[in-house]
């Protein structure tokens, strides 16, 4: 897929926040969608996106299929963010994926570096716990990245979680290579050496955050790069609101089970349920 014009961009970081906003009001999605078409700029080809999302969304009440489908125009990243918020026993929330695509079409509208975008979209997978297969799989099909930060995205997909990031990006920094050259390391004959992908600031940053806390890696890069802030996941035990006719019907369940319990042991006490008259019956 080619990279889109910085126009487009804009307009998607408007429809990521338009339509998360308006969700929050409780208004139907394929609505939504359908009525924002009038709002976007007309020379861009989201409008024409829209009309397939909300077409689709009415049969499958998905979006993530339809985005799929437009793979020349959604990355594929931007595609597994929303199927994964679409998932129903998933913990990652439909708004909050709106506001990290919002996030990540501004910061494509300003021509940003590779290495800007690989730790926004890595720290968005650590942070959310999203998956990092698919993650990582759908990060090396973006169009900005060259064939070899693909290579290298594909081999990280198989070795994080076991090799600290930190020492991945240090290993395919400037700062590395410089530190071989300073410590008189000669390749081989025929020996080939991988490209970098990571400057020397950067290769300076992973190297002092070896062994430490990734959240302290993702802050420096974060000062340094300037790409936009990771939205922070509320994660809860607490189950999510019922309806109070539910809660009450579970209460009643509840109290019946005690009851039926109590009488299985031999323990039941019907006296608890009588009715104490507020006055003495009359003596004959």
């Amino acid at each position: 897929m080619p990279i889109l014009d910085r126009e487009e961009y804009i307009e998607q970081a408007y429809l990521f926040h338009s339509l998360g906003q308006r969700m929050q009001r409780q208004l139907a999605t394929q609505e939504i969608l359908t009525g924002m078409k009038q709002e976007l700029l007309a020379t861009t080809k989201l409008p024409l996106a829209l009309d397939y999302l909300a077409a689709d969304l009415k049969l499958t009440g998905m979006m993530a299929p339809a985005m799929q489908r437009l793979a020349h125009y959604f990355t594929p990243f931007q595609t597994f963010l929303v199927a994964e918020a679409e998932q129903y026993r998933g913990k990652f929330d439909l708004n909050q994926a709106l506001v990290i695509l919002e996030r990540e079409a501004e910061y494509r509208s300003r021509e940003p570096s590779r290495q800007g975008l690989f730790l926004y979209q890595f720290e968005s997978l650590c942070r959310n716990r999203l998956n990092y297969d698919r993650g990582f799989t759908a990060m090396a099909d973006d169009p900005v990245y060259d064939e070899p930060w693909r290579k290298w995205l594909l081999l990280v997909r198989k070795q994080v979680g076991f090799i600290d990031i930190a020492d991945l990006i240090y290993l395919r920094s400037e700062q590395y290579q410089l530190e071989k050259v300073r410590r008189g390391y000669l390749p081989e004959p025929g020996e080939t050496t991988e490209p970098t992908l990571f400057g020397e600031k950067e290769g300076r940053i992973a190297a002092a955050n070896r062994r430490r806390d990734p959240l302290l890696l993702f802050a420096s890069f974060h000062r340094q790069l300037g790409y936009p802030t990771v939205p922070q996941p509320e994660f809860s035990d607490r189950p999510p609101d019922m309806v109070p006719a539910l809660v009450r019907r579970i209460e009643r369940l509840e109290s019946r089970i005690k009851m039926l319990d109590e009488e299985q042991k031999g323990t039941f006490d019907l006296s608890k349920f009588y009715v104490k008259p507020d006055k003495p019956p009359l003596e004959e």
